[in-house]
């Protein structure tokens, strides 16, 4: 691929370039200038005098953009709209503007994706994506700038539009209907009666995929039903998607329904994907970090159907792509693109327990090109579009090089989740230990679908909370809860922590670990609660951390059982080590 190898060759001169366009145009503006006070706005003097900065730093600014002064307060070129952040994971919803030249660049991320994923599954050309995607009401700011998360804004482009019908089975009603019941009911009946089509099944996040089959758990009597008659649903009110349907459920289909709902009744749904879907080639969805959660739960309903994890994206902006689809879910890596915007990264020390320390502002960064294989970096991204110096959030390490341009292995963000007195957990401990506990679950045909956690400092000691739901492989079924395989569980999560955690544990200034197993579809409902606040379906990204007092309750109130870490076992695992 032409294209990929010019980038990729070129990747340090490319950063340069893309640093001299963004401090040619913007360096004049109102944040920048008073960095050059001798207004020489080169490489070496933005190193030297504008800082790294959080989103809370830069929020002044786009707030009276937002609340009516000019965007070139910020960066010079006009504004379009402002993307809208999910916030469930950092937990705050951000404004992020976008200009047309950074929609182009994310356009041309897309197409590289596309390209790569094309090249390595032969003849996708030849069918179209069930592509689930869904839209939030656009927010209007004081100023009239609109904001919305950053697939209701695309939706609505001329280009998605123009090649939709092209590529995807859901029509531009469905996606654009605001009811997300509504939406997804008739995307999944779209994608039924056109299986024979179907070579792909995606969405941005894998959240969203494990949301659809809970839906079609619960919803595919009723689908069948629609087949069958050749009838929507009553309850299918929205004028668009009332329209779009008339042209595609066009009469009864009793073969159809009669061939869904004997896939549907099979006590076992491993595989269903494949056997509603048969020409289905590969699932297309971003399943690294806290996605990575669902990964079971997605090949187990796979059957064997690659997971592709495509790209590395975010609202600030895109950094990377997979070149290897068919790497394992835990393997990948992302090539990062040195034209879409301009890279640094910050070092971060990892202790022996395997945990980021955190990295401080004072630690200097290095430009992408002089990145250490092996090496943990946060990113610092500076944009055209009024983000300088900008640290996301996330952890990567250094897998490898595609010619000249790094390759990085998405780690965690980098934010502690749970701390107790002077213990810090973060994101990656978490998924670590509970990776390593639900070892114990998989001989028992017990699948961990979703999970959560919570520091529980009401009582004295304080300890960390689990929350679990569970399910049997062969059905919807809650399992049997043996006390004596959860409380292992316990055990290994606690075993999997740092020694920090282990001291304070035996030294007891932290209680037992507590599991709380929920009923199945909980996490579908803090979902709700969460999009019910503002976050997009199609971006949401579940909280592996509850700070929410509403969240935790909404949980709570699902429980069905509750057990904890067995003091003694532990502290003789503990004395072993």
């Amino acid at each position: 691929m032409k294209i990929l190898e010019d980038l990729t060759n070129n990747a340090h001169e490319l950063q340069e370039q893309m640093l001299e366009e963004i401090l040619r145009r913007n360096a004049g503006t109102e944040y920048l200038s008073r960095f050059f006070p001798s207004g020489q706005a080169d490489k070496l003097n933005f190193k030297t005098n504008v800082p790294i900065v959080t989103y809370e730093d830069t929020k002044p600014y786009i707030d009276r953009i937002a609340n009516g002064e000019t965007s070139s307060i910020l960066f010079a070129d006009p504004i379009i709209q402002f993307i809208r952040s999910s916030g469930t994971s950092g937990g705050q919803q951000k404004l992020i503007p976008i200009t047309a030249e950074s929609f182009e660049k994310g356009k041309y991320h897309l197409f590289l994706v596309d390209i790569v994923t094309k090249k390595c599954f032969s003849g996708p050309d030849e069918g179209k994506s069930l592509s689930l995607y869904f839209s939030k009401p656009e927010i209007e700011t004081p100023s009239g700038i609109v904001a919305s998360p950053y697939l209701t804004f695309y939706s609505k482009t001329d280009i998605f539009q123009s090649n939709l019908a092209k590529f995807c089975t859901s029509p531009i009603e469905t996606i654009l209907c605001l009811d997300n019941k509504q939406s997804m009911f008739c995307q999944l009946l779209t994608g039924l009666l056109q299986r024979d089509e179907v070579v792909q099944l995606s969405s941005i996040f894998a959240s969203v995929l494990a949301r659809a089959t809970k839906f079609l758990e619960d919803y595919w009597r009723e689908l069948c039903c629609n087949i069958r008659t050749g009838y929507l649903s009553d309850w299918i009110i929205d004028p668009g998607c009332k329209n779009a349907m008339s042209l595609i459920l066009t009469g009864p289909n009793p073969e159809l329904a009669d061939l869904i709902q004997q896939i549907c009744e099979d006590k076992s749904w491993e595989g269903v994907f494949k056997k509603l879907w048969p020409k289905i080639k590969y699932i297309s969805s971003i399943c690294t970090g806290s996605m990575s959660q669902y990964i079971s739960l997605l090949e187990f309903y796979g059957g064997g159907i690659p997971l592709v994890s495509p790209s590395y994206v975010s609202s600030e902006a895109c950094f990377g792509i997979n070149l290897q689809p068919l790497s394992k879910p835990f393997d990948v890596s992302y090539t990062f693109l040195p034209n879409t915007a301009y890279f640094e990264f910050l070092p971060v020390n990892k202790d022996g327990g395997g945990k980021a320390q955190e990295t401080r502002t004072m630690d200097k960064p290095v430009d992408l090109a002089n990145v250490k294989l092996g090496q943990f970096y946060e990113v610092v991204v500076t944009t055209l579009a009024g983000l300088y110096r900008y640290r996301v959030g996330d952890v990567l390490k250094v897998t490898g090089f595609y010619n000249k341009s790094p390759q990085f292995q998405f780690v965690e963000r980098q934010n502690v989740v749970l701390s107790i007195d002077t213990e810090k957990t973060t994101e990656e401990d978490l998924s670590k230990a509970i990776t390593n506990a639900k070892l114990i679950l998989e001989p028992f045909g017990i699948m961990l679908t979703a999970y959560s956690s919570y520091s529980d400092t009401s009582s004295i000691p304080g300890r960390y909370v689990l929350f679990w739901e569970l399910k049997m492989k062969g059905s919807n079924d809650l399992p049997k809860l043996d006390a004596k395989i959860m409380e292992e569980c316990c055990c290994i999560v606690e075993e999997s922590f740092g020694f920090t955690y282990k001291a304070l544990r035996k030294g007891g200034a932290i209680s037992a670990l507590e599991l709380r197993v929920v009923k199945h579809g909980s996490f579908d409902e803090l979902m709700d609660f969460y999009i019910s606040k503002g976050a997009s379906i199609t971006q949401y990204k579940p909280p592996c951390c509850l700070k929410s007092e509403d969240a935790i309750k909404i949980l709570n109130s699902a429980m069905v059982g509750k057990l904890f870490s067995p003091k003694t076992m532990f502290l003789s695992a503990l004395s072993e080590g």
